[in-house]
């Protein structure tokens, strides 16, 4: 195969939003078969599951690539050699692969020699001319500038028409794409020099095209602003952002929280990650572990996240995103939208994530408490004052325990172990949850909640609640805690926050 297969070509890139609804095999194939029909020459195809159902309906080149969120690398698209022969088996003619300079798992090299081994051209999908060099010494076929403006600082509007003249410099074999969402664009890039042109979301993506629409009309007629709102978990290993509206996940991403790394960058790295989202949310919402008051962030367990004292978060979303932003504690963000998720049918909850560490928050007579409230990981009582609750109970505190009885074993196979009747392991688990029984105990006489949500990958884990449960069954029953599972899983703090910054909590919260 040579690479003028895609000489003067329209690539329609068929992606749908992750988790809406057009993500379904049936819907990508039926994008691709009317890209084609209307004369698309060839298509860009995420995941190897989406390239057998497009492979099975079209003839075209299919440009084929893999998108992962990894914890210690940014680099997305098609980050393994394993990708490669995944989407070679489902019928890709091309393997499309991030070649930006940055951390990886996989040398480009290795990657580029695995696709030809297949028998497959390859595209680099490049942030710069840099890479672009970087990409041919390889021997990689084609260049786009696929990552123009995604690998940190704010996100162009327009095409990078200047690198596709630049790229064309080094090779004739240019794809150009990103941010190409109008004909005349399109043909801007061919006449800078361009092999083939990409066109995605403003041909597939029927999100982003009604959103534009609708801001279009919404600037005109002068109404409200109702657009999405952009939702920031912030955490110790990584932070989530999703656009939210009517509390649907309408996209999201994940991005690494750089260790040793800094609020500034860390808010960033994130405006960077969201940068195709920009203009088409109207306020920002931010859930960040440690106490926040008044939109002023600080550390309660600097081993979680070095946060200077007094961190101005609020103002500098707003000054950084532009739009109005709100910025809460994560584990209460969560509780406000485990409050969503039961229709706001009780009046008083208590949320309880029980993870690495342990957070909380509360929800009373429909108002949530912040400030301090429901950090309850940082109690003391427990230990009579030497230590936090939340190193005795945590997922921290199971893995060192295994260790301490001499079995070197994470969480999970802690977990695993005990499922499996190992005495040891049992023994741990139920500690842990025999002390966190007695904290939803103490947290029923506090604030006597309708129910207990427990949640957090401890707090999920299988069997945990059914012990927690057991140690509070010889209580009387008026005493007894309501214990029930979280519904929204890690989403909770993003869906509450995202509420939140709505406004639907405007005077009732608790300070």
């Amino acid at each position: 195969m040579q690479p003028d297969i895609l000489k003067n070509s329209l690539i329609v890139s068929c992606q749908p939003v992750p988790g809406g609804p057009m993500d379904e095999p049936v819907f990508v194939a039926g994008f691709a078969m009317a890209a084609v029909a209307a004369g698309a020459s060839a298509l860009r195809i995420e995941s190897a599951r989406y390239v057998r159902a497009v492979r099975e309906k079209v003839d075209v080149p299919i440009i084929g690539i893999v998108k992962r969120d990894l914890e210690d690398s940014p680099v997305r698209i098609t980050p393994f050699i394993s990708d490669v022969q995944d989407l070679a088996d489902a019928g890709a003619d091309i393997i499309a692969i991030d070649a930006t300079d940055r951390p990886r798992p996989e040398t480009l090299a290795d990657l580029v020699v695995a696709a030809r081994a297949l028998g497959k051209l390859t595209m680099a999908d490049c942030s710069s001319l840099e890479d672009a060099r970087h990409a041919l010494d390889c021997g990689m076929d084609f260049v786009g500038t696929t990552l123009s403006g995604y690998v940190g600082g704010p996100e162009p509007d327009d095409p990078d028409i200047a690198l596709i003249t630049e790229m064309a410099r080094l090779t004739p074999y240019v794809i150009a794409e990103g941010r190409i969402r109008t004909p005349q664009q399109a043909a801007d890039a061919a006449r800078a020099g361009a092999f083939a042109v990409t066109v995605g979301s403003a041909i597939t993506r029927t999100e982003h095209t009604t959103a534009w629409f609708r801001d279009a009309l919404a600037d005109a007629y002068g109404t409200a602003d109702d657009r999405p709102v952009l939702a920031i978990d912030i955490g110790g290993t990584k932070s989530m952002a999703a656009l939210i509206s009517g509390g649907k996940v309408l996209e999201r991403t994940r991005v690494p929280t750089a260790v040793g790394g800094t609020p500034d960058g860390w808010l960033s790295a994130i405006h960077a990650a969201t940068g195709g989202w920009h203009g088409r949310y109207g306020a920002v919402g931010i859930a960040a572990t440690g106490l926040v008051e008044d939109g002023v962030w600080q550390a309660l367990n600097r081993a979680t996240l070095n946060i200077p004292d007094r961190y101005p978060l609020k103002e500098k979303a707003e000054s950084l995103f532009g739009a109005p932003a709100l910025a809460v504690n994560d584990a209460q963000a969560a509780a406000w939208g485990e409050y969503l998720a039961t229709g706001k049918t009780m009046g008083t909850i208590v949320f309880l994530t029980i993870s690495t560490g342990i957070g909380g928050g509360v929800v009373s007579k429909g108002a949530l408490m912040t400030g301090l409230a429901g950090h309850f990981g940082l109690t003391r009582s427990a230990s009579g004052g030497a230590t936090p609750f939340e190193d005795r109970v945590s997922g921290k505190f199971i893995a060192a325990e295994a260790a301490r009885l001499g079995h070197e074993e994470d969480t999970p196979a802690v977990f695993k172990a005990a499922a499996d009747g190992e005495a040891w392991a049992a023994d741990i688990v139920d500690g842990s949850a025999a002390k966190v029984a007695t904290l939803c105990g103490d947290i029923k006489l506090m604030f006597d909640p309708d129910a207990i949500v427990i949640g957090g990958g401890i707090g999920l884990a299988d069997g945990f609640l059914t012990r927690i449960s057991q140690h509070l069954a010889a209580l009387p029953p008026r005493l007894r805690p309501e214990l029930v599972s979280a519904r929204c899983g890690a989403e909770a703090g993003l869906i509450g926050v995202a509420d939140l910054a709505r406004g639907n909590n405007q005077g009732k919260c608790i300070i």
